[in-house]
């Protein structure tokens, strides 16, 4: 059997082309963590980004149906972002990546350790 690993075939490719690259879990563990959260807010918590990639991020995170944006008419404008019901659904595998960050963090100290 040969095995096609796309959209249509593989559910891991097609959360990755939700979740992948470097910013869009640290935006939603970052939303999830301060929400309602700030654009100010998120560039300054999110060490690294850069406005630009940010809103592109944001963007995409709320075309997949990941995230809320809610306008208030006020001067100055003012963005929050929440996770959706949806977007709230991918809390636990943020913290399994979470657990897993602390675990290799370990075993890196470990192997260093050692050398």
């Amino acid at each position: 059997k040969t095995f096609i690993f796309d959209d249509d075939n593989c559910p891991v490719t097609a959360t990755m082309k939700v979740l992948g690259g470097k910013w869009k879990p640290i935006l939603i563990n970052a939303i999830y963590h301060t929400a309602p959260a700030r654009f100010g807010e998120l560039k300054r918590s999110v060490k690294g980004i850069t406005q630009s990639m940010l809103t592109q991020q944001l963007r995409e995170l709320e075309e997949d149906g990941i995230i809320s944006r809610k306008i208030y008419a006020v001067i100055p404008p003012k963005v929050e972002y929440t996770l959706t019901d949806f977007g709230l659904t991918l809390s636990p595998v943020i913290q399994t990546i979470a657990n897993w960050g602390i675990e290799y963090k370990l075993n890196k100290q470990k192997v260093q350790s050692k050398q």
